[in-house]
């Protein structure tokens, strides 16, 4: 039987999408006790869930002050990029020495499945999922769920950041097989167990992505700042 879930927990799956999706302006104070009518909840589990969003990283807390959004910065951005690239090029290594060739296989289908409409998809949540989604299987690859938990979190802290990148890379008239070559070229090196080169591939990967932070956070504020109407 499924546990009903706290309070807390309603609060904090609200609170987490509206904190990931930037609905609070970069470094604005929440407003607790509007929170509190607004989700309809007391102001004891509303906290437990902000704290729990603090330790997330997706909010900040200052004595005396309160709750704020997290900070929305190029060099704040580049660091969350860092840090997935680290956690994923381990998660690809212990993949690599650990996945059987039938799990393995099953990243390429679901890649086989994907690529062919992602060309064709104008819906950027839906082409953000399915970038999300190939990275999320690839790192699961390692049997280790404490990297794939740090890569979700930091999947949360840059989502934002992500789809301003896939607004870019729409407006890039390049051919469009180009566009989702290299998750093909990291799973051609996975299945040889190339250690070297799915790594190279997978940082050259995140790393492209990485160089376009300061153009995707001016756009970003532009589209956080724009007037309602």
């Amino acid at each position: 039987m499924t546990k009903p879930k706290s309070n807390v927990d309603i609060a904090y799956a609200r609170l987490h999408k509206m904190a990931v999706n930037f609905e609070f302006k970069p470094e604005e104070r929440l407003n607790e006790s509007a929170l509190s009518i607004r989700l309809s909840i007391s102001r004891t589990p509303l906290r437990e869930a902000l704290n729990r969003l603090v330790a997330e990283g997706l909010l900040t807390f200052k004595n005396g002050r309160g709750f704020f959004c997290r900070a929305l910065s190029p060099a704040r951005i580049h660091d969350l990029y860092e840090a997935r690239a680290a956690v994923e090029s381990e998660a690809l290594l212990r993949a690599i020495s650990r996945a059987t060739d039938g799990k393995i296989a099953s990243v390429v289908t679901y890649l086989d499945q994907t690529e062919a409409d992602y060309d064709t998809c104008e819906n950027l949540t839906e082409l953000l999922e399915v970038d999300v989604e190939f990275h999320r299987r690839l790192a699961e690859l390692s049997n280790n769920g404490e990297l794939l938990r740090m890569l979700e979190n930091l999947n949360d802290r840059i989502r934002y950041v992500r789809l301003i990148n896939l607004q870019l890379l729409r407006a890039d008239k390049s051919p469009p097989a180009t566009r989702l070559s290299a998750h093909r070229t990291i799973m051609n090196h996975v299945a040889r167990r190339d250690s070297d080169a799915a790594i190279a591939a997978l940082r050259a990967h995140i790393e492209q992505r990485g160089e376009e932070i300061t153009e995707a956070v001016r756009i970003a504020y532009s589209q956080l700042y724009v007037p309602s109407v």
